[in-house]
C-alpha cells in the first residue's frame, strides 16, 4: 500500500490545476479517495476525526451483499442444470462457474453505464465523483431476472441514474431508490422480460460454456409466487421448476427461481446481521418491515378467501423480494425516514403495502418494489410530522412547567 500511495502522490500533480490532465481531476480524486481515506478535516468549527466516510460506508454495504450475490450465482447455475435434467452430472464448481459467467455481464453493464454517467456528470460540473452508485451498481443486477437482455439493463440503468438521481442533485438528494427505479423502468417498459414463466431460468449457453439445452418434460419456469398467484382451491402446493414439492428449507435457502440475488433468505439475513453489527443500516426499519408484513399476512390468513391469502407468513417472507427489500432497499438512508419514530412507521407501512399489493393484486404477485417506492414519497413527510409532534409535545411540557413555576 505504501508503494501505491507513493505512486498516487507522484502522478497527482498531473491532475491538479495547471497539470496536463487537470480536466480529469475529479476522476483521479474519485480513485484516490476510494483507495485511501482522505486525511483532511474542516478548517474551522467542530469536526470529528473519523475514517468512516461515504465510500467506506458503501463498501460495508457491498460486503453485506456478497453472500446473496454469490448464492445468486450458484442458484442461477443450479436452476439451469435442473431445468436441463443434468443436475446429477455436474459438481458444485461447474454449477457455480456457469452461474457466475451468466451473472457477471450484468454487473459489468450496470457499473460501466452507471459509473460512466456519474464520471461524465462530475467532469462537466467540475465536482467530486459521488459514491452512491457503488451500491446501486451491485443492487441492480441482483434484482432482475437472469433472462433480462443486457441492453435493457443498460437503458434502464441510464434512465435511473439520470432521471432518478442526477436531476435531483446527485447522491443524497434523490427521493427514490435508484436501483428500484431501474427495476420499475424495466417492469413497465419491458413487462414480458420481467414477468411470466420464461425469464427466471435461462436455458441458453454462457459465452460458449454450458451449451444451450432443452428443458425436461414438465419444466415450468414459474416462481413460487407466480404459482401461488394463480392457484385455486384452499391450499397451495408450491413446486420446483421440474414439478417436485418445495420444502420450507428450499425456500429459506433459496433454491428456487427468482431474481438473481433475491432468492436466499439465509444469505440475506447474514447480510442483515453484518449491517446491524456495523451500524450501517437501521435494525428498526428491518424489524418493522417484517412486523408489518407478517401482521398483514396473519390477518389475511384469518379471513382467507383464496389460496394465495392462505399462504402462511413464513413462506411469504421467504418468497420473492420481501426479505431482500426489507434489508437492503427499505433501509436506504437517503430515501427512508430518518427520525427514530419515523423509521418504525415507515417500515411497518412498507411491510403492509408489500403484502397487500402482493396478495390482492393477481396481476402482480410481487409487491415489494412498488411498496418501497410508494413509501419513498412519504418518508420525509413522516419525518416532518414526527418532528412537529415532538416540538408540540415539548412546547406543551414547557408551558406546563412555566405555569407551575408561577
Amino acid at each position: 500500500m505504501k508503494a501505491l500511495r507513493n505512486l498516487m502522490d507522484k502522478i497527482k500533480p498531473t491532475f491538479l490545476e495547471g497539470g496536463k490532465l487537470s480536466a480529469f481531476h475529479s476522476v483521479f480524486d474519485g480513485f484516490e479517495t476510494f483507495l485511501f481515506v482522505p486525511n483532511h478535516t474542516s478548517k474551522s468549527g467542530t469536526h470529528i476525526h473519523d475514517s468512516i466516510d461515504t465510500k467506506r460506508t458503501m463498501f460495508w454495504v457491498i460486503l453485506a451483499l456478497v453472500p446473496a450475490l454469490l448464492f445468486g450465482m450458484f442458484n442461477t447455475g443450479y436452476q439451469h442444470y435442473l431445468a436441463a435434467g443434468l443436475l446429477d452430472t455436474v459438481n458444485f464448481l461447474q454449477i457455480f462457474g456457469w452461474g457466475a459467467l451468466a451473472v457477471l455481464p450484468y454487473l459489468i453493464v450496470s457499473y460501466v453505464v452507471g459509473l460512466g454517467i456519474e464520471f461524465t456528470v462530475a467532469q462537466i460540473k467540475h465536482e467530486e465523483i459521488q459514491e452512491g452508485f457503488l451500491v446501486s451498481g451491485i443492487l441492480i443486477p441482483m434484482i432482475v431476472p437472469i433472462g433480462t437482455p443486457l441492453w435493457m439493463v443498460a437503458v434502464a440503468t441510464a434512465f435511473a441514474v439520470i432521471f432518478a438521481k442526477e436531476v435531483f442533485g446527485g447522491t443524497g438528494y434523490n427521493i427514490f431508490n435508484v436501483a428500484l427505479i431501474t427495476r420499475a423502468f424495466l417492469f413497465f417498459a419491458y413487462p414480458s422480460k420481467m414477468s411470466g414463466d420464461s425469464v427466471w431460468v435461462t436455458l441458453n449457453d454462457t459465452f460458449g460454456f454450458g451449451s444451450a439445452v432443452s428443458p425436461v418434460d414438465g419444466f415450468s419456469g414459474a416462481t413460487p409466487l407466480g404459482q401461488a398467484a394463480i392457484a385455486t382451491g384452499e391450499q397451495v402446493q408450491l413446486t420446483s421448476i421440474v414439478g417436485e414439492p418445495l420444502s420450507l428449507w428450499n425456500m429459506f435457502l433459496g433454491l428456487i427461481p427468482g431474481s438473481i440475488g433475491e432468492t436466499s433468505t439465509l444469505a440475506i439475513l447474514l447480510g442483515a446481521i453484518f449491517l446491524v453489527v456495523t451500524g450501517v443500516a437501521s435494525w428498526k426499519i428491518m424489524v418493522s418491515v417484517f412486523a408489518g408484513g407478517i401482521g398483514t399476512v396473519l390477518l389475511m390468513n384469518a379471513f382467507a378467501v383464496n389460496a394465495y391469502m392462505a399462504v402462511p407468513f413464513w413462506e411469504q417472507i421467504c418468497l420473492g423480494g420481501f426479505a431482500f427489500g426489507a434489508v437492503f432497499m427499505a433501509t436506504d438512508p437517503v430515501t427512508s425516514s430518518r427520525t427514530e419514530t419515523g423509521k418504525w412507521i415507515y417500515g411497518i407501512l412498507v411491510g403492509v403495502l408489500a403484502m397487500v399489493l402482493r396478495v390482492l393484486n393477481p396481476a402482480y404477485p410481487e409487491g415489494m418494489m412498488l411498496a418501497i417506492l410508494f413509501m419513498n414519497i412519504f418518508a420525509k413527510l413522516i419525518d416532518y410530522y414526527v418532528v412537529n409532534a415532538n416540538i408540540s409535545k415539548r412546547a406543551k411540557r414547557a408551558l406546563v412547567k412555566q405555569n407551575a413555576q408561577k
